[in-house]
């Protein structure tokens, strides 16, 4: 009798053992699904926040840096020799519009997931961050930056090439982003035209 019912502990013993067993390795694989799955995510954000700084370098080094030069070049205008008030406004000016780019391009990539190129635009829609206030700031970003420019070098061909930037954009909006959003995002985008300006903020924001 002692025998058996020592037995039977035994055998009881190693079913609970192996219930234990079964449930970690039920638990290691939980872990390990939830580290790839999170490293995944990890690595895909990452790769988006990489695209949308590629293109936005190529961007800002092309419409913002090479083509300015070329224009001083071009009217032969150097560094002004003194830093005056004119020289402290346009750097106070094209900093905030450098600032205000920067953040549209990290609000694409965190948000929306894609980035400031037509061809690899964010997938969700981007009401967020500088998007609640007006619907282009990136565009406003970037002519605040030449603005910023053509003061610090009180160059008028640089204001003109500032305004033609900004009407360029004005027509890119309006004959290919907002049809595209439209197509994209239906009713939700429709809403927030209605909430938000396309150049200009409004006192209510988006929510």
């Amino acid at each position: 009798m002692l025998a058996l019912r020592g037995a039977n502990q035994i055998d009881e013993a190693l079913r609970v053992a192996e219930r234990w067993r079964a449930a970690s390795a039920r638990l290691n694989v939980l872990y390990l699904e939830t580290t790839l799955l999170t490293l995944q995510q990890a690595g895909r954000a990452m790769f988006v926040i990489f695209r949308a700084i590629t293109y936005a370098t190529l961007f800002i080094g092309f419409l913002l840096i090479y083509l300015p030069a070329r224009v001083l070049a071009s009217a032969d205008i150097a560094r002004p020799p003194v830093i005056g008030a004119p020289q402290i406004s346009g750097i106070i000016a094209g900093s905030i519009g450098a600032v205000l780019a920067l953040w549209c391009i990290f609000t694409f990539a965190t948000i929306g997931k894609g980035t400031p190129a037509p061809f690899d635009p964010p997938r969700r829609l981007v009401i967020r961050g500088p998007y609640r206030f007006v619907r282009n700031p990136m565009y406003i970003g970037a002519a605040l930056a030449l603005a910023g420019a053509a003061l610090f070098y009180k160059s008028a061909p640089l204001v003109a090439y500032a305004a033609a930037f900004l009407v360029i954009c004005h027509l890119f909006v309006l004959a290919y982003e907002e049809p595209r959003l439209r197509r994209t995002f239906g009713a939700d985008y429709e809403a927030y035209c209605q909430r938000v300006r396309r150049w200009w903020p409004a006192a209510r924001t988006a929510p």
